[in-house]
């Protein structure tokens, strides 16, 4: 097997299975199928899943709505990511569920500083 280099582009099954597992993921946080508790998952967005090379580890870029309490979100949802995997085992069927771990995400956060910087210089 090669070993991935941090610069190359993601395979197309990683892609594929992400994709599977952030669409799954939403919907098991919408219809609350998760029974997370202290945190209302119909108010969490999964904006993005990368995927190991060996699809066994999940990485899961996930913000509340507002953006507000992000690492309290991050950090429940990671204390009862068993109950998520076991929520999204009955939904995707695989030879390996792959182990979710969750980020928060800072990409909006990064668009609104750039776009400051952007309004600033006009």
């Amino acid at each position: 097997m090669h070993k991935q280099i941090h610069n190359t582009p993601f395979s197309q099954r990683q892609l594929r299975v992400g994709e599977l597992i952030k669409q799954s993921l939403g919907q098991i946080f919408l219809r609350d199928e998760a029974k997370v508790p202290t945190l209302e998952t119909k108010n969490i967005t999964v904006t993005e899943v990368r995927m190991s090379p060996d699809l066994k580890n999940a990485r899961a870029y996930v913000i509340p709505l507002g953006g507000k309490d992000t690492e309290k979100a991050v950090n429940v949802l990671t204390e009862f990511s068993h109950l998520i995997r076991k929520a999204l085992s009955k939904k995707i069927h695989m030879k390996f569920l792959p182990k979710v771990s969750f980020i928060g995400d800072k990409s909006f956060d990064y668009a609104e500083k750039i776009e400051k910087l952007i309004q600033k210089n006009k």
